[in-house]
């Protein structure tokens, strides 16, 4: 009986050396030596088999850093750092896999196929991070606009993903660049700021006109 680890296993190594997905999943099986029943218990398709190892990968490096000692003790923002940092040393050891994954998805808008199950858990982890950062008062409760922070942070992983797959600097170190800058930059604009404090002010002078009226200005 296959296992999953071994299909996962064969299919990377036949994507990396043909640069293309097995013409069948006759073939496929024939040359791991397993049969049609034993791919399909765990995939419905080929495609099937990437958007599993996409979703294993981001849901590893979500694991690892909620391990981390001194986790609780982080802000929001140092915890979406932490992240980053993490979920690309993790990819570092799937690197041309990750290049061939990305690269053959059509150009279009929205997202990659091979990322559809990544999206709910990275939300969903990047969602858990900012009500934390509600709660603490670290990031600024903005009515309708912090629905969508999470939206941004998506945003950030894709810019992240796709410099990686690019940058040719020396231990990627420009892509450690770009998560510090774009992480803070990007919590920078969720924290409270001088026009929330505009925002405020217009709002006790529109609740208080009688006020004003009193004093004769």
């Amino acid at each position: 009986m296959a296992t999953q680890a071994q299909i996962q296993k064969g299919y990377i190594d036949y994507v990396l050396t043909h640069n293309e997905q097995p013409k069948s999943v006759y073939t496929f099986v024939k040359k791991l030596k397993i049969t049609e029943a034993d791919f399909y218990a765990f995939y419905a398709s080929f495609d099937s088999i990437e958007k599993n190892i996409w979703f294993e990968l981001t849901l590893t490096a979500i694991e690892e850093v909620e391990k981390q000692e001194l986790w609780a003790q982080y802000s929001s923002r140092e915890k979406m750092l932490s992240f980053f940092y993490c979920y690309i040393e993790l990819l570092k050891g799937s690197r041309s896999f990750v290049i061939y994954s990305l690269r053959k998805q059509p150009l279009k808008l929205g997202t990659p196929a091979v990322l559809s199950g990544v999206k709910p858990i990275f939300e969903n982890f990047a969602t858990q991070l900012i009500e934390e950062g509600l709660e603490t008062g670290e990031l600024a409760d903005r009515k309708f606009f912090s629905k969508r922070y999470k939206d941004a942070l998506w945003v950030q992983y894709a810019f992240i993903l796709n410099f990686w797959i690019d940058d040719d600097s020396k231990g990627f170190e420009k892509t450690d660049e770009a998560i510090e800058k774009g992480i803070q930059v990007t919590f920078d604009l969720f924290q409270r700021s001088p026009i929330d404090n505009l925002f405020e002010y217009g709002k006790f002078l529109s609740q208080n006109g009688k006020l004003k009226e009193k004093m004769g200005f």
